[in-house]
């Protein structure tokens, strides 16, 4: 399968009051074409860093990041980026809000309200297209957020603990939201999560990161058929599979 995002001896340093902090230290890491990747570790090991930089939005210290062999020189509407925070406009509608990614492209109007439309109806707010932020739970904002980074058709979907502020049943419909979406669109994603349940349910490779300073554990395949479904959750098999991400990820032998 052609490789779409790779991080080739990527590492970061941060500069802090007294010394320097490694955060990232030489990860190589490759993610195919529509494939669904998942990124879990210990808080601290970097995961959130690390999609940063694939979004363009801060720079490696070493290494390179390459999306379908170019390198990554910045933000661009060929990845979509959806964050914890669902950061709408609340002054803007639904609609609007989708629409704003497009406000910027040269696109037709006509165009563009097509585009947000289809992207509106993909995430099942079509009832609530005209609605203000405000009048919407935290899951249907994180749904039109979802939307809108859908809009700009972009190659790669990137995605920081998006379901990480919501209840624990709007969480599981989000993923099966999601899911559902992905299935239609087959987008490669990467979804930073500290949820080992959510991140074995999403995907079809979860990466387990090691902390201090992060790099790549190990990577662990999801073996379970798509769609996903509330009996898979209940398995044996995934119960399996959740374990063995569990131990990868709080069982760790310390950084030599």
């Amino acid at each position: 399968m052609t490789t779409k995002i790779s991080f080739r001896g990527v590492s970061k340093t941060f500069a802090l009051k007294d010394t320097d902090f490694l955060a990232l230290d030489r990860v190589d890491l490759d993610i195919a074409d529509q494939e669904f990747v998942t990124v879990v570790g210990p808080s601290g090991c970097g995961k959130s860093t690390l999609m940063s930089m694939a979004a363009g939005l801060v720079e490696p210290g070493d290494g390179e990041i390459l999306l379908d062999g170019a390198p990554v020189a910045g933000p661009g509407p060929d990845r979509g980026v959806i964050f914890q925070q669902y950061a709408l406009f609340p002054w803007l509608t639904v609609r609007k809000n989708v629409e704003f990614g497009l406000d910027l492209a040269p696109i037709p109007a006509e165009e563009r309200r097509e585009r947000a439309q289809r992207a509106i109806d993909l995430v099942g707010l079509t009832d609530f297209a005209d609605a203000l932020p405000k009048t919407l739970s935290g899951g249907m904002k994180q749904r039109c957020a979802i939307a809108r980074a859908y809009a700009v058709n972009p190659k790669v979907l990137l995605m920081d603990e998006p379901f990480g502020a919501l209840d624990a049943l709007t969480r599981v419909q989000l993923q099966d939201q999601l899911l559902d979406t992905w299935s239609q669109e087959r987008r490669t994603v990467m979804f930073i999560t500290h949820d080992v349940d959510e991140a074995v349910y999403l995907a079809n490779r979860v990466v387990v990161m090691a902390a201090r300073p992060g790099r790549v554990h190990r990577g662990i395949d999801v073996d379970l058929p798509y769609p996903r479904t509330e009996e898979m959750r209940l398995s044996p098999e995934f119960a399996r599979i959740r374990n063995e991400v569990w131990h990868s990820v709080y069982h760790q032998a310390p950084a030599a």
